[in-house]
């Protein structure tokens, strides 16, 4: 049996690529077991998350198994520059090592990558599309990300998108503080966020998600408060700053929402911050005179400033991956 990996990243398509090929968390399963029916390959993990979707196969011919992968996924690059890497092998192996430990993210170290491949993996694994091969890779993938997060300081500094996506807000804003903050989404990308604004000096903290038992949790581990998703609109216009990040698989901010509620903003600025993946807002709505728009991709500059921060910390972390591959293939 032989390891294949294709994937795409922030590094190899823009975002309007990548949601494409975006599987919400509760698919995840259900994409393993696609994945096995279109190559005809005995094992297979299907990892998404708002930066990358890989597609991670143990096959008897790993040459093979790539070209009918790549076949089936082509409609979808349509109108695209070529967007995949490829790994086989013993690189396969080794570029899931990276991934879990962080160190092929947009932002170095980050920790969501971690919990994001594990759940991935739960999913396949409950759906039983993995065996032998993969359940020993990603158990020892997750063994170095463990180790590399012990033994190193890769993950010092902001690490995560939350954090960087406040800081872009307070560049944008100034500070803060006083501000009027909502969160669309209450998953683990949105709670980390919305503690990053709170930390920051946040006045408040409005939450909306679809199920609102969930929104109504969020905002009371930050000490906002609720509204249900259908009743966000109106709460815009006392709002400075919008998070958004819900997993819908199509946009849910359109620039007539925004042009309607604009008079009673009294044209005041906005600041809207989209780290989901399908993109939550119409890019439309980025050309409204006071409206400031970011998505997932505009994140990738302060990436790279704590990047550089980090990188002396590369080595160390690679070092641990060489030996526990070694062990590994062993």
């Amino acid at each position: 049996m032989e390891l294949v990996c294709l994937g795409l990243n922030h590094k190899t398509a823009p975002v309007e690529v990548r949601e494409r090929f975006a599987v919400g968390n509760t698919k995840l399963g259900e994409a393993s077991l696609n994945l096995l029916e279109m190559v005809g390959a005995p094992e297979g993990v299907v990892v998404s998350t708002c930066n990358r979707t890989e597609f991670y196969l143990a096959a008897e011919s790993a040459s093979a198994t790539m070209q009918k992968l790549e076949l089936f996924l082509a409609d979808k690059v349509h109108g695209h520059e070529e967007p995949f890497y490829r790994h086989e092998k013993a690189e396969a192996a080794r570029h899931l090592c990276k991934v879990v430990s962080g160190l092929d993210s947009m932002l170095l170290g980050e920790t969501e990558i971690f919990g994001q491949v594990k759940q991935a993996y739960s999913a396949a694994h409950a759906a039983g599309t993995t065996g032998g091969i993969l359940n020993k890779l990603f158990q020892k993938a997750f063994s170095v990300g463990k180790k590399v997060r012990t033994q190193t300081s890769i993950q010092e500094g902001s690490t995560s998108i939350g954090n960087v996506a406040v800081e872009l807000a307070e560049k944008i804003f100034g500070h803060l503080k006083d501000s009027e903050v909502m969160v669309l989404g209450a998953g683990e990308m949105s709670r980390l966020t919305a503690q990053a604004l709170v930390s920051r000096g946040a006045k408040s903290v409005i939450v909306a998600n679809r199920t609102h038992d969930r929104a109504v949790e969020l905002a009371a581990e930050m000490n906002g408060r609720a509204v249900r998703f259908d009743d966000w609109l109106p709460v815009l216009k006392d709002v400075d700053v919008v998070i958004s990040s819900t997993g819908a698989p199509h946009t849910i901010i359109h620039a007539e929402e925004i042009e309607s509620v604009r008079r009673a903003r009294k044209f005041r600025p906005l600041f809207l911050i989209d780290i989901a993946v399908p993109r939550d807002i119409d890019a439309a709505v980025g050309e409204i005179e006071e409206v400031y728009l970011y998505d997932i991709d505009a994140l990738e500059q302060l990436a790279e400033e704590a990047k550089s921060r980090r990188l002396q910390q590369i080595l160390e972390c690679e070092k641990i991956i060489e030996a526990e591959l070694e062990k590994l293939l062993r």
